[in-house]
C-alpha cells in the first residue's frame, strides 16, 4: 500500500548513522544494543512508523534495514516483488530524514521458503549471518521482525550458530490459550504469520533462536486517534506529514470499499522500538511492559501453537507500555522537524 513517489523528496540537512543532530542537547549516551530491522514496508504503513522511530532512537545501533515480502496477491502489494519494493520504500524513507546511509537497507526474498532445510536466497542473507557472527563487539543483538519471518527462517538455517547470538522480537502470531481470545471476525492465521507459515514453523520449532513474541492481542493494544495523528505526527514537519497521509490512504481505501472505520489506527509494529530501544536504564530490560514465559510451543499449519513443555523458554508480551512508545515517538518527530527547518 505505501506508495513511492515519482520524484524524490530529500530532506534539506543530512546526518550519517551514529549522529542526533536533531537533539537540542545532545545525549553522550553510547549505543547499547545492536538491531537488524525486517519489515514488509509495502504494506500496512505501520512500519514506516515503526522504521522512523528506530531510526532516532541512538540508543541502538541500527545495522540494517531489511525489505521483506508480503504474500503474493495481499491486497496493500499484490505483485511478485513486495521485498523489492519494500526495500525500494525504505530507502525513499531514509532520505525524506536526511539520513545518509548507503548500503544499510538490503533486500530480502521475494519468494516463501518452500522446504525446512533449503533457504532462500537475497541480499539479506549473508548480512544477516556476517551481523550475528561479528566477534568484535559484546552488544547483545535484537533481530526485530515486523511481518513475515522467511528471512530470519533462511539465515537460520543456513547458519544454525546465529541462533544463540541473537533475539528475535517478532510482531505476529495468533493469540495463546489461556492468555487471550481472537478479536471479532479474526483471521484464522494471523496477518504476519500467514505471509510465511512455514517459515515461523521453522524459527519456533526447528531452531534455538530466543524469542520475545508480541502476538495480535498485544500489538492490537497499539492505538493512536485521529486526533493524535492530525496533532502530533501531521504537524511535525514533511517526515511526519508523509507518515500521516500514508496512514490516511490506507483509511480511505477501506472506507472506499465500504469498509467501518472508528477514529483510530494501530501502530502494531512500534513495539518492535519499545523492546529494544526504550529499555531500562538499570538491569536493562523491557521493564514497563508485562510478558509471560513460557516453553515454545510447536505452531501448526493452522496456525495454532501445540504445548512443548521441555523446550526453550521464550517471551509472551501481554501488555505494553503504550505511552512511553508513543511520547517518544511524538517527541522525537517534534525534535527532527525543529532541527530540520532551523535556518
Amino acid at each position: 500500500m505505501t506508495r513511492l513517489p515519482t520524484t524524490p523528496a530529500p530532506a534539506p540537512k543530512r546526518w550519517t548513522p551514529g549522529t542526533a543532530p536533531w537533539q537540542s542537547v545532545p545525549s553522550a549516551r553510547p549505543t547499547a544494543a545492536r538491531v537488524i530491522i525486517d519489515n514488509d514496508f509495502a504494506g500496512d504503513p505501520d512500519d514506516l512508523y515503526q522504521l522512523v522511530h528506530h531510526l532516532l532512537s541512538p540508543s541502538v545501533d541500527i545495522r540494517a534495514v531489511i525489505g521483506s515480502r508480503l504474500r503474493e496477491g495481499d491486497g496493500f502489494y499484490p505483485h511478485p516483488d513486495s521485498a523489492t519494493q519494500a526495500a525500494a520504500i525504505a530507502r525513499d524513507v531514509l532520505d525524506r530524514m536526511g539520513l545518509d546511509a548507503p548500503g544499510l537497507v538490503v533486500e530480502g526474498s521475494n519468494t516463501p521458503l518452500a522446504s525446512r532445510t533449503e533457504p532462500q536466497r537475497s541480499p539479506a542473507l549473508d548480512v544477516i549471518i556476517a551481523e550475528a557472527l561479528r566477534e568484535d563487539t559484546d552488544q547483545p543483538l535484537f533481530y526485530v521482525a515486523g511481518g513475515g519471518l522467511t528471512d530470519i527462517a533462511s539465515a537460520l538455517i543456513a547458519e544454525p550458530r546465529i541462533a544463540e547470538r541473537m533475539t528475535l522480537v517478532w510482531i505476529g502470531g495468533n493469540e495463546h490459550e489461556g492468555l487471550a481470545t481472537p478479536p471479532p471476525g479474526a483471521m484464522p492465521i494471523e496477518y504476519n504469520l500467514l505471509i510465511d507459515v512455514l517459515a515461523g514453523q521453522i524459527v519456533f520449532t526447528d531452531t534455538e533462536v530466543e524469542i520475545w513474541q508480541v502476538p495480535r492481542d498485544a500489538y492490537r493494544q497499539c492505538l493512536v486517534s485521529e486526533a493524535e495523528l492530525r496533532g502530533r505526527v501531521a504537524a511535525t514537519g514533511p517526515v511526519g506529514r508523509y507518515l500521516y497521509d500514508e496512514t490516511i490512504a490506507v483509511t480511505e481505501l477501506v472506507t472506499g470499499h465500504g469498509g467501518h472505520h472508528p477514529e483510530t489506527y494501530a501502530l502494531g509494529d512500534s513495539p518492535l522500538v519499545l523492546l529494544t530501544a526504550l529499555r531500562s536504564f538499570f538491569e536493562a530490560d523491557s521493564s514497563s511492559s508485562r510478558h509471560v514465559v513460557m516453553p515454545t510451543p510447536a505452531l501448526g499449519a493452522d496456525g495454532g501453537y501445540t504445548a512443548r513443555p521441555d523446550a526453550r523458554p521464550m517471551r509472551v508480551y501481554t501488555h505494553l507500555d503504550t505511552r512511553l512508545m508513543f511520547e517518544d515517538l511524538f517527541a522525537k518527530l517534534r525534535e527532527l522537524d525543529a532541527w530540520l527547518t532551523a535556518p
